[in-house]
């Protein structure tokens, strides 16, 4: 198992420092996760936002390359319909080049109503215009020139150039919930990036299974939000108020979006404090080292996972707090489980 964590770089009103500094803060965090071992470090975006979600990931990815040797950067995920496919291709090239070959693109069509209405785009077309967009960015990274007639972009005599370091290009993986968008990303061909809920990977590998694919050349990645401290109620303390911003902020949007089971069902919760003695808590891993070790145990028995995803820097927690998690997470419970 292969061990990331993710950066949104957000930036609550509530907790708010100054952009530049915050930015640079999340940096040092990337650089210090890269010397404790660190495979990847995951960038995912929204738009428009009250906390600031970072809403550029390629730009991101490159300033990252810039401060780092090793760790894998990967976008989880990149909202391709929102960006014109060329254009996509070409940032996508520039941020493998300046890494030297460390990019891996997870790509979503978005689900969140205020996005697709802001940018008077139909939301019913989502899926079409993701599948048509990676299409057309895959056909500029494997053919010298490119016309494509689609319906939502044409070219002619396009030829991407520079073009990735990763040849034909840098490894896809798509973002699914439900059914339909888990067994989109195994018919397409690409690894698959899930979230909290019922375990995707059973659907998933039956459907490459169905399209003549190998499940073994295929990667899975879950996120789980996971903080550690030196007790328990310190762990709590200092994450919990962050930790409910994420959950309104998430409630707000998937209830409107429904797109899987449980999306409409209500916060069980009004106050951070009681997250701690909800059923929340039962998806979450927070804690000791040893009570985190003791949820991880848990989940590489319940759950099928190559590319296990952190979410530990919550929405205005001090980043010298995340990146103490990180430290611990990385030296008390990560060495178990580096070959689950």
């Amino acid at each position: 198992m292969r061990f990331g964590f993710m950066e949104d770089f957000r930036n609550p009103v509530k907790w708010r420092r100054p952009f530049p500094e915050f930015y640079a803060a999340i940096l040092d965090q990337i650089v210090r996760a890269e010397e404790l071992g660190y495979d990847n470090v995951w960038l995912t975006e929204h738009h428009f936002t009250e906390d600031a979600y970072n809403p550029a990931l390629m730009p991101t990815a490159a300033a990252i390359a810039t401060r780092t040797s090793r760790i894998r950067i990967g976008t989880f995920i990149l909202l391709l319909p929102f960006i014109h496919p060329v254009r996509a291709a070409e940032d996508l090239a520039c941020a493998d080049i300046f890494s030297n070959g460390r990019i891996d693109y997870g790509i979503g069509q978005g689900y969140s109503y205020h996005e697709w209405n802001a940018f008077c785009m139909n939301r019913s077309e989502r899926g079409s215009r993701m599948r048509e967009g990676i299409d057309l960015m895959v056909k500029l990274f494997t053919q010298e020139k490119v016309t494509f007639d689609g319906k939502y972009t044409q070219v002619k005599d396009m030829t991407l150039s520079p073009k990735s370091v990763q040849q034909p290009h840098p490894p896809v993986w798509i973002g699914a919930r439900g059914p339909k968008a888990i067994k989109r990303a195994a018919e397409m061909g690409y690894h698959l990036m899930a979230t909290l809920g019922p375990d995707p990977a059973p659907l998933y590998i039956d459907t490459l299974k169905d399209n003549g694919r190998n499940p073994d050349d295929f990667k899975i990645a879950q996120l789980r939000m996971v903080y550690c401290a030196e007790n328990e109620d310190q762990a709590w303390e200092e994450c919990q108020h962050h930790l409910f911003h994420l959950f309104d902020f998430y409630q707000d949007i998937l209830s409107e979006a429904n797109d899987a089971e449980g999306d409409d069902q209500p916060l069980p919760i009004t106050r951070a404090e009681d997250i701690r003695q909800s059923p929340l808590a039962e998806h979450l891993m927070i804690g000791t080292p040893d009570q985190v070790a003791r949820k991880m145990e848990k989940f590489v028995q319940q759950f099928r996972c190559t590319d296990f995803i952190m979410d530990c820097q919550f929405p205005g927690l001090d980043p010298r707090k995340g990146t103490r998690s990180l430290e611990l997470f990385a030296k008390e419970v990560m060495p178990a489980f580096r070959n689950a």
